[in-house]
C-alpha cells in the first residue's frame, strides 16, 4: 500500500475531506475533474496554490469529497485541507504554508438574523408618515 496522506478543510459552510496519493497531479472533487466541478480559474487556482506554493504538483494525486457550502466556500475548504495534508506528508513545507497564510482556518462565517430586523444588520424601511 502506497503512502497516502487525509485531512479535512473547512471554510464557511463547506467541509473538505482531502487525501493525497504518490501520482503526477490530477485533482479530483467529487468523482469529477477540477476542470468539470469548477468553472472559474480563479477557483482552480485557488486549489492548486499550497501544491504550487511547495512545488508538490506533479507529485501527488488530490482526492477530495467535499460537501456544503457554495463553490467559493468549498474552493476554500479544499485548499485548506490540501494544506494540512501536505504538512502531513512533509513537515518541512509547514513553514511556507503558514507564512502565506493557508493553514489558517478562515473564521469568517454568515452572522445570523436578528428579530425585528430583515437580515442580519437590514432594517425595515422607515417612513415618518
Amino acid at each position: 500500500m502506497q503512502a497516502s496522506y487525509q485531512a479535512v478543510g473547512r471554510r464557511k459552510k463547506a467541509i473538505a475531506r482531502v487525501r493525497l496519493v504518490p501520482g503526477d497531479g490530477k485533482i479530483t472533487i467529487n468523482k469529477r475533474d477540477i476542470d468539470q466541478y469548477f468553472g472559474l480559474e480563479t477557483l482552480k487556482m485557488n486549489v492548486r496554490r499550497p501544491l504550487t506554493l511547495t512545488e508538490m504538483l506533479a507529485r501527488f494525486d488530490v482526492l477530495v469529497n467535499v460537501v456544503g457550502g457554495g463553490l467559493s466556500g468549498q474552493a476554500g475548504a479544499i485548499r485548506h485541507g490540501v494544506a494540512r495534508a501536505l504538512c502531513k506528508a512533509d513537515p518541512d513545507l509547514r513553514a511556507p504554508l503558514k507564512k502565506d497564510g493557508l493553514l489558517t482556518r478562515d473564521p469568517r462565517m454568515k452572522e445570523r438574523k436578528k428579530y425585528g430586523l430583515k437580515a442580519a444588520r437590514r432594517a425595515p424601511q422607515f417612513s415618518k408618515r
